[in-house]
């Protein structure tokens, strides 16, 4: 799909080194994405261990082989620039064990909105609006159902590796709202998106 001049896909194993363009070698230590996808944060720590060929790269490579496909990559003039994670709540058992979002408000037909990484030289350029507005398409394309965040709340600066799932505001203007705030600076929320 085109958006704002963004070319953004589905991501599947032929597009692998795409990815790792956007995660860097190492994948923003070792993490590979694989932080919401993993139980416990001692675990997602030890498949860290060893950057480029950290076992979270690998788990994460199983991952996307298998499909379906477990977020978006978005394509400036056919250069790699950005990828969100887009998957089944029900699929990322880290989100249950997150003290900020577990729930117990309904999870079927829950899609999460879960991370966010934008190459540094295309930060600024509202590319984390650009992915949120694809994966509402992606969500209804697929029948619809609910995407959910989980964003900073926050109007002070971050580091980038800080705001990886976003900031609220930025949900805020496209719909979403709050469902669930166990912390003022973590509120999760939801979207609701028709069949496209």
């Amino acid at each position: 799909m085109e958006i704002d001049g963004y070319s953004v896909e589905p991501i599947t194993s032929d597009a692998f080194d795409d990815l790792v363009t956007v995660l860097g070698k190492g994948g923003i230590g070792g993490c590979w994405c694989m932080y919401w996808t993993t139980p416990t944060t001692a675990e997602w720590r030890e498949g860290c261990a060893g950057g480029r060929s950290a076992p979270n790269r690998s788990l994460f490579r199983e991952i996307v082989e298998a499909g379906p496909p477990p977020g978006l990559l978005a394509y400036h003039a056919g250069e790699p620039a950005a990828w969100c994670r887009v998957m089944m709540r029900n699929s990322l058992p880290g989100l249950n064990s997150s003290r900020f979002f577990k729930t117990e408000l309904p999870s079927d037909d829950v899609w999460s909105l879960a991370c966010f990484v934008v190459r540094r030289q295309f930060r600024g350029r509202g590319l984390t609006a650009v992915l949120t507005r694809a994966a509402i398409q992606y969500v209804a394309d697929r029948g619809g159902g609910t995407l959910e965040a989980y964003p900073w709340d926050t109007d002070e600066k971050k580091a980038p590796s800080t705001v990886y799932t976003g900031l609220a505001s930025t949900f805020e203007r496209l719909g979403f709202e709050v469902v669930q705030r166990r912390a003022p600076h973590k509120p999760m929320m939801r979207l609701a998106v028709g069949a496209g």
